[in-house]
């Protein structure tokens, strides 16, 4: 059976590093598709919103494949109003609606009140911790490329100024292991701002770096769906 090449777009999370996808890319490329991890400058505090979302224009075009993590989701807004991508993909994203800023989404969607709660089921510390909430899964080889980098406060008080989300297929991934955004909250937030049911594989918020198989599986699925 022939299998159809796509190109996907990889926005990063909070940091903007473009080495958090690095394995997912690996893995794509290996399958014979194209894949681009858009770098973005996350610890300068003069570029905002528009900024990313030009930064990623210059990769992405009409009938690509665009995949966005964590605080990705806001600028994935940004970018389909510009060009209209073959699959629209959010991976333990932060999903806004129009006019909604960074800083206002947690509460918005009670993102807290969800980790609280997961943390007193799962038996982990409620205190915010890397280690806890970012690294309990990620094997230390796969940090190799260094600190995380920092994200400006810029970013969190810009509004993302979007009309819509395409009339494209639109998929979430929620890592079953996310502490940061709960599974049930991410399942929540895809039905009531998409009207989609979450997929779910093992993996927690740096799903990427975990699990990078099963997102390069997933991902080539969902492309292959779209066609």
């Amino acid at each position: 059976m022939t299998v159809n090449k796509s190109k996907f777009v990889l926005i990063p999370g909070a940091g903007g590093m473009a080495s958090y996808w690095h394995p997912v890319v690996a893995g794509l490329t290996a399958a014979g598709h194209e894949a681009v991890a858009v770098d973005l400058p996350g610890d300068d505090e003069r570029a905002g919103l528009a900024e990313y979302r030009d930064i990623v224009l210059k990769s992405a075009a009409d009938g690509d494949v665009l995949v966005a993590q964590s605080l990705g989701g806001f600028t994935a807004a940004l970018v389909c109003e510009l060009i209209t991508p073959s699959a629209l993909i959010f991976v333990n994203a932060m999903i806004p609606r129009p006019g909604e800023t960074a800083g206002r989404w947690g509460a918005n969607v009670g993102s807290a009140e969800a980790r609280l709660a997961a943390a007193d089921a799962g038996g982990y510390t409620r205190e915010f911790d890397d280690a806890v909430y970012f690294l309990h899964d990620v094997p230390p080889e796969a940090l190799d490329d260094g600190p995380e980098r920092p994200e400006s406060e810029r970013i969190f008080d810009d509004v993302c100024d979007f009309t819509r989300w395409p009339d494209i297929p639109t998929r979430v991934l929620v890592g079953a292991d996310d502490r940061l955004f709960p599974l049930g909250l991410q399942q929540r937030v895809a039905r009531d701002r998409l009207g989609v049911e979450a997929d779910i594989i093992p993996g927690g918020h740096l799903v990427a770096l975990s699990n990078p198989r099963g997102v390069v599986e997933y991902l080539s699925a969902a492309a292959e769906s779209a066609h």
